[in-house]
């Protein structure tokens, strides 16, 4: 057999393994040693390729498609610095838990350290950022070769899908010549290794335990960060209810917009825990926290505080998911079988003053907001997002840039029966690669809202070409200050002599020019009857739309501080009367 035939029958062996395993995505970029497995992957028939020539925009597109989709997605790409463009996108699908399958193409073992082009080091290149690296072996004929191509394809998707799921890295070194065979078909219909998963419970005993500890508590809390397990809403609000505990419910634990609505959602509590007397007098007993890290600052501060309580963790993964050091029993079983077993052991309770006192100051910390932001007529960041809340479809998605957004999707995105999705990439919290994840996500979340500050939409500007060259559909709403916003919420705002120059960092950039490059429709927004239209002609219009909101980020800092504070002095009201 020639060196071509091997090639072929090899790569055809651990391609039909990734696809047995679950692979129906893969994301490429050009190259020329990676052309072996690109023409390969667009050949089989089962195979969706997106071409995509920057590698930093493909990783966080493929990453998108990951998040969305819960599958795992291929990514490849050729030798040298190309790899270390999927760096960025590979720390956060790690610190994320999202699986994908990263395959670098490489130059053969002869061609390393010696001069090479395009030869550079590329064995554990992402570190401990992968669940698992294989350096494959050179593409050789027999048996076992191709036994061993299919069996490493197959164990790579396993272990990037097992909890807790991330990224895994395969190295593929090819001699040249680099051309497979494509006819005849080379793909042929093979039995598959099954690969069978459990889920991590604790035994019986342990959870009565739990359970009778827990029924005789009446200040309790739970408090959900990120999740993304099917069924663990209903099991979790289930289990609040039994216990009269509120869930402090961050905007991507998915628990703010769903048909469930008899529940003990508290969805405010940013706002209320920044009143330093409600925080002496909301203090609980116990709290149990399932998820990532949550948004905001003042619950972060709250539960700092709180080190002399019990607080339990409980996580499916392997994750150690306590930032503040407070954690004090680290439950490791899958979250759903934990709320719906120990549901099933508890008595309901009647009533809780605790839970009505969490519910009332929800309530007036919801109304006093929408009142203020009622009053606001200026273009301001935070009414945009309020505005945005209530235009979205029944059934939409919206993607959430970091700093500034992510923090008024918090403050404004209230319970609703809307059933809207909200994502965002919060692993390592980066500005980067969001408008690709966003049209990655966009490919199976339809319709999808991106809400994106002006800096972090610059910073991955040539992900649109994703949009115009898969033809995907995406209203992008752009909230521009020109500039970091969120720097004028931190300390370095009060050092104003170096203040624009190193944090406002203004760029004084005209967007609309952009997006006409990449042939989409651009809208700018100078009123809220603007925005309300806007919003409703985006749901019928194809392909990408974007609506820009130009805003002040003096006038956005002022606001915030005047609403935080009308729902301070309305907080104190109530805790005066409750100590009447």
């Amino acid at each position: 057999m020639n060196h071509q035939e091997a090639l072929t029958k090899y790569l055809a062996a651990f391609i039909t393994g990734l696809v047995q395993a679950g692979i129906k995505d893969v994301v490429i970029s050009p190259g020329s040693r990676s052309t072996p497995l690109a023409l390969m992957f667009s050949e089989h028939r089962d195979v969706n390729v997106y071409m995509n020539v920057d590698e930093r925009s493909a990783a966080f597109f493929a990453l998108g498609l990951a998040k969305a989709s819960g599958d795992p997605v291929g990514l490849l790409c050729t030798s040298g610095t190309a790899t270390a463009n999927y760096y960025p996108a590979i720390i956060e699908a790690s610190l994320s838990g999202v699986p994908l399958i990263v395959m670098t193409a490489d130059r053969p073992h002869e061609l390393r350290d010696v001069g090479a082009p395009q030869a550079i080091d590329q064995l554990h290149l992402y570190g401990s950022h992968v669940k698992w690296f294989a350096e494959m072996a050179l593409p050789e004929s027999g048996v076992e070769q191709l036994r061993y191509a299919k069996t490493t394809a197959i164990r790579a998707v396993k272990e990037a899908m097992v909890q807790s799921k991330g990224p895994v890295h395969l190295n593929f070194p090819f001699r040249e010549p680099l051309l497979p065979t494509l006819d005849p078909y080379p793909f042929e219909d093979e039995a598959s290794i099954s690969i069978e998963e459990g889920i991590l419970f604790l035994p019986y005993e342990k959870l009565k335990k739990y359970a009778e500890q827990l029924q005789g508590i009446e200040r309790g809390l739970i408090i959900c960060g990120q999740i993304e397990e099917p069924g663990f809403n209903e099991a979790v609000t289930t289990l609040a209810k039994k216990l009269k505990f509120p869930i402090l419910a961050d905007p991507l634990s998915q628990l703010r917009s769903s048909s469930i609505l008899e529940t003990t959602v508290i969805d405010s509590y940013d706002a209320i825990l920044r009143v330093k007397n409600a925080v002496a007098t909301l203090k609980p007993e116990l709290i149990i926290r399932f998820g990532g890290t949550t948004v905001s600052k003042s619950l972060s501060l709250y539960m700092k505080s709180l080190n002399d309580i019990e607080q339990i963790v409980v996580d499916s993964g392997s994750h150690w998911r306590d930032p503040n050091y407070v954690g004090t029993t680290m439950i490791h079983c899958d979250e759903k079988a934990f709320c719906n077993e120990l549901a099933t052991l508890i008595q309901e309770k009647t009533s809780s003053s605790w839970l009505s006192k969490w519910l009332k100051m929800d309530e007036v910390a919801k109304s006093t907001i929408r009142k203020h932001m009622q009053l606001v007529e200026e273009l301001e960041e935070g009414k945009a997002v309020f505005e945005l809340v209530n235009l979205l479809p029944v059934d939409s998605t919206v993607f959430v840039g970091n700093s500034m957004p992510i923090r008024d999707i918090d403050t404004f995105f209230h319970k609703n029966n809307k059933n809207i999705s909200v994502m965002a990439n919060r692993g390592a919290n980066g500005i980067d690669g969001v408008v690709s994840t966003a049209l990655g996500a966009a490919v199976y979340k339809r319709p999808l809202f991106l809400v994106i500050g002006d800096l972090s939409f610059f910073h991955d500007l040539n992900g649109l070409l994703m949009a115009k060259l898969h033809k995907l559909n995406i209203t992008i709403i752009l909230l521009n200050n020109d500039g970091g916003g969120i720097f004028s919420y931190l300390p370095q705002f009060g050092e104003p002599k170096h203040f624009e120059v190193l944090f406002g960092t203004p760029t004084g950039l005209n967007y609309e020019h952009a997006v006409q490059m990449y042939h989409g429709q651009y809208t700018k927004i100078f009123d809220w009857e603007g925005l309300k239209m806007a919003i409703l002609d985006s749901v019928s219009y194809e392909g990408l739309n974007v609506i820009e909101i130009p805003t002040d980020r003096e006038r956005n800092l002022s606001s915030h501080r005047e609403m935080w504070e009308k729902v301070s002095q309305e907080i104190y009201l109530i805790l005066q009367d409750v100590e009447k």
